[in-house]
């Protein structure tokens, strides 16, 4: 099934229906989920989504590799590699640890089937007006092996959880 010498790795923020945008942005703004971001995918390749680079609000993320999926033959994104499929964006890296899919959806239901571990930041609420969302969890396929609850406060509006799950071998 995988011939990929790397861990393959998602990284994603979904509310209680797995909604993970809305308008190309995502649902909230959650301090704790970005430095979790960036402590997880530091000193990584990050390979996106077009859309996903174009919602980034600097651009290419500083100390990592960046990698944009795109089918445009005349791609203008500064500071990435460009890659026209997975297994080109996954050849760009086989010489890595791990790699960090961190979307958008349609990246994420593209490689959820190869995918080693799942970085999820569960965000404890419903959002109403969401128009993107990530794929079923099935619990027959993953184990959650860490788990940290964290509370509202005055910087993040929301409840949420970190959870790390792996891909259950048979």
């Amino acid at each position: 099934m995988k011939n990929y010498n790397q861990k393959i790795s998602i990284i994603v923020v979904a509310d209680e229906n797995n909604a993970i945008g809305k308008d190309n942005e995502l649902l909230c703004h959650l301090p704790n989920d970005l430095k979790h971001f960036k402590q997880v995918t530091s000193n990584h390749t990050v390979i996106m989504g077009s859309r996903t680079y174009k919602s980034l609000p600097k651009g290419a993320l500083p100390n990592r590799t960046n990698i944009v999926l795109t089918s445009n033959k005349n791609p203008n994104f500064p500071g990435c590699l460009i890659a026209h499929s997975i297994k080109e964006a996954l050849e760009f890296c086989n010489d890595e640890e791990e790699v960090f899919f961190i979307g958008g959806a349609k990246v994420y239901n593209s490689i959820i089937n190869l995918t080693d571990r799942l970085y999820l930041t569960r965000i404890h609420h419903t959002f109403d007006k969401a128009d993107t969302f990530f794929p079923e969890i099935n619990s027959a396929d993953w184990k959650i092996i860490e788990e940290e609850y964290h509370s509202a406060d005055d910087k993040n509006a929301y409840n949420h959880t970190f959870q790390l799950y792996v891909r259950k071998t048979n």
